[in-house]
């Protein structure tokens, strides 16, 4: 299966994935890239931080845009070049974020694309926001 190639796509077409963060997945993603920051992994640390309680890792909440470009627009095949990221808010565990993608440019005859990349919480709030460029799938 293959996502879709330049030819297929068009400027202001979106997509949307949505994924409840786990006391689990933080573990897991400080497991995987070394990341043990105790505002992710100790709650009585946490507790004397701005946020007063642990925080998912920020770019825990932006694989959620590598995963909707890489699954869905333009999917399967998609190389990933480039991803700018402004955090805006912390992500708390059970918290639902939503990655949303829209296409804003597409460069055709360097077979790029480029979207508005942005997190939401389940309360609509912005958690991150960013533009990332893509090499869709060729034919």
């Amino acid at each position: 299966m293959m996502g879709k190639t330049i030819q297929e796509l068009r400027v202001g077409e979106t997509a949307a994935l949505g994924k409840t963060i786990t006391e689990t997945d933080i573990y897991l993603y400080a497991g995987i890239t070394g990341d043990f920051n105790p505002a992710h992994i100790n709650e009585e640390y946490a507790k004397n931080t701005f946020f007063k309680t642990r925080i998912a890792h920020g770019m825990l909440a932006a694989g959620l845009i590598s995963a909707l470009l890489g699954t869905k627009l333009p999917g399967p095949g998609t190389i990933y070049l480039q991803q700018s990221l402004n955090f805006l808010a912390p992500v708390r565990i059970g918290d639902t974020i939503t990655a949303r993608v829209e296409i804003i440019e597409m460069i055709t005859e360097k077979n790029r694309v480029r979207f508005k990349t942005e997190c939401v919480n389940q309360d609509g709030t912005a958690i991150l926001d960013g533009e990332a460029v893509v090499s869709p799938p060729k034919t």
